[in-house]
């Protein structure tokens, strides 16, 4: 899987959501969405960022030396 199919794609849902206006469409979104895996995938965007902000964290923390030793 690549990084583009790994995105959580908001807009995309969110017209698919705006346009499910009948039984049928909303029981389709809900298909579409099981199939790709939508939940799944938002819960890994969500980890990554939380990974990154973390990383950007600790790096500032740390500053550019990238250790602090207590000499």
């Amino acid at each position: 899987m690549d990084k583009q199919e790994a995105i959580y794609d908001y807009i995309r849902y969110k017209q698919l959501l705006s346009e499910a206006v009948d039984e049928t469409k909303r029981l389709e979104l809900i298909e579409t969405m099981i199939r790709e895996n939508a939940r799944d995938r938002l819960e890994a965007q969500r980890t990554a960022d939380r990974i990154a902000m973390t990383a950007m964290t600790v790096a500032r923390v740390l500053g550019p030396g990238g250790r602090r030793d207590n000499v």
